[in-house]
Parts: structure tokens; C-alpha cells; sequence
């Protein structure tokens, strides 16, 4: 192989390695803001109501929606097409 096709492979290798990194620095923010975002409206909420209970529950649901969040818009990269199925013909 020449020296050029190496600087290629490894540009390529370290472009994906930092694709990776930049989804899982995505993933993390939206987990931390989630639970900063609801457990801020919960706070704020219990602080009114005199409810404490509410901050932990806030921030309980932001976490489930930044998940709900992320399964919607990572889940689909790299899955794999399953072949459609056939149908069975005929007496059994």
C-alpha cells in the first residue's frame, strides 16, 4: 500500500472515531438538560404548591423524556433491514 492510501485509511478512522465521540457528547446533553429543564419546572412548581416531592419527580421525567428523545432520533442508525417474510402457500 502506498503512503497515501494509509493517510487515508487513518483520516477516515479518525473521522469516525470523532463522529462517535460528537453523538455521545449529544447523547449526554440532552440527558443532562432533560433533567436540568423538568427538575428546574418541578422545583418551581413544588416551590409553589409546597410540594417537595415534585423536584425529584421533574427531574425523573425529563430523564425518561431525553431517553424517549434520544431512542427516537439515534435508534435507527445502523439497524439492520430484516428480509420480508414469506408466505406460506398452500394446505397445511
Amino acid at each position: 500500500m502506498s503512503s497515501k492510501t494509509n493517510r487515508a485509511i487513518d483520516q477516515a478512522a479518525a473521522e469516525g472515531r470523532a463522529q462517535g465521540l460528537d453523538t455521545g457528547w449529544a447523547v449526554s446533553g440532552y440527558l443532562i438538560s432533560g433533567m436540568i429543564a423538568y427538575g428546574g419546572i418541578g422545583w418551581l412548581i413544588g416551590r409553589a404548591v409546597h410540594v417537595a416531592l415534585l423536584f425529584p419527580l421533574g427531574m425523573l421525567a425529563g430523564l425518561a423524556f431525553s431517553i424517549g428523545f434520544i431512542i427516537y432520533r439515534y435508534g435507527k442508525q445502523g439497524s439492520v433491514a430484516r428480509p420480508p417474510r414469506k408466505e406460506m402457500t398452500g394446505d397445511r
